[in-house]
């Protein structure tokens, strides 16, 4: 007798599979962590479902920001060590390491930076898109201070990225400067709730203050401005001055050497290595005095006008953005859990 009939076929093939799947052990992930179906292990609680994984966001339910943060910075230093490597394999000093070859090689000066580090929050691109928007990470537990600080230079004619913040974040005031400029954008001027929370002055940012009555332009320190402001931490801080912040983020760094803790929570930074500014011995060592600070990068997104406008010119300008890992801070500390 024939066995080539087609529904034979296909039922003893299921009897097989069957008997295959209720013999071979479990095919859960091991990281799923399900609960045992065996009595000695039943529960009364309603909250775990067979089949879900045990995960909560980005780190584990019930391990703090603060162990997660130290799991994180064990990854970030194999980080480092791939930077070393790429330096030899490339230089094998920093001194021979080219930041944006001119011959036929695979790599840029960005290679050697990699976001590494893993924001435990939400990330959102916050602002317009193209050029003018940041990645912000947790402003959802920003937003729950009663009250924030936050600082801006560099506002051009756009301020989509401030009035943004302001909105999702109501207890939030922001400090802005541009000298190029003599005000805020459409989007904060054009709203009475948010322009009553929003202060502007046409002053630059430097590593040095020379911002008296003969100064044509006004530079500031950053921890001068602190002083000046009556604040003492900044919740996010944004740096777009077009060169400026290496001496900026210098001086900045020196004037809270002896504190343990940088008084920012988060940085967003546009970074425009020109010049002298991209010879990659100086900026390794630059560099390194941001990770010393406690800054770690989450995020990063080359920005492209400058190469779209000057055809031929180098990818010099990027996007950075930075947390900080130190302090007890809205986006470090277990107190701004829901």
């Amino acid at each position: 007798m024939s066995l080539r009939r087609p529904t034979f076929v296909a039922v003893a093939a299921l009897l097989t599979l069957t008997i295959i799947l209720l013999l071979r052990p479990s095919f859960a992930p091991n990281n799923w962590n399900l609960p045992s179906l065996s009595s000695s292990s039943s529960s009364s609680s309603s909250s775990s479902s067979i089949g879900t994984p045990s995960f909560c966001g980005v780190y584990e339910c019930g391990q703090t920001l603060h162990s997660w943060i130290e799991e994180e910075e064990r990854r970030y230093a194999e980080a480092l060590e791939g930077r070393e490597e790429l330096i030899k394999a490339w230089g094998p000093t920093e001194d021979k390491v080219e930041s944006f070859p001119t011959r036929a090689l695979p790599y840029t000066l960005w290679d050697f930076y990699v976001p590494a580090f893993q924001c435990p929050h939400r990330v959102e691109r916050i602002g317009q898109r193209g050029d003018g928007g940041k990645w912000v990470c947790g402003i959802d537990r920003v937003a729950r201070q009663d009250k924030c600080v936050i600082y801006s230079f560099g506002v051009n004619d756009d301020s989509s990225y401030e009035s943004t913040l302001l909105k999702r974040a109501p207890g939030c005031e922001i400090w802005g400067y541009d000298y190029s400029v003599h005000g805020w954008g459409r989007q904060i001027n054009d709203d009475p709730d948010l322009s009553k929370r929003a202060h502007f002055q046409p002053w630059a940012l430097g590593g040095s203050d020379n911002h008296t009555d003969q100064d044509f332009y006004k530079y500031w320190k950053l921890d001068s401005l602190m002083k000046h402001n009556g604040h003492t931490f900044i919740d996010i801080l944004k740096i777009d001055v077009e060169g400026a912040e290496f001496d900026a983020l210098t001086a900045f760094f020196e004037a809270f050497a002896d504190e343990d803790v940088l008084p920012i929570g988060q940085l967003q930074l546009e970074i425009h290595a020109s010049a002298n500014r991209a010879d990659f011995e100086y900026f390794n060592r630059w560099w390194a005095a941001l990770e010393a600070a406690g800054l770690r990068p989450f995020y990063n997104d080359p920005n492209l006008v400058s190469v779209n406008l000057s055809r031929g010119s180098r990818p010099e300008v990027i996007e950075y953005s930075f947390m900080n890992i130190r302090g007890n801070h809205a986006i470090v500390s277990d107190r701004y859990n829901k």
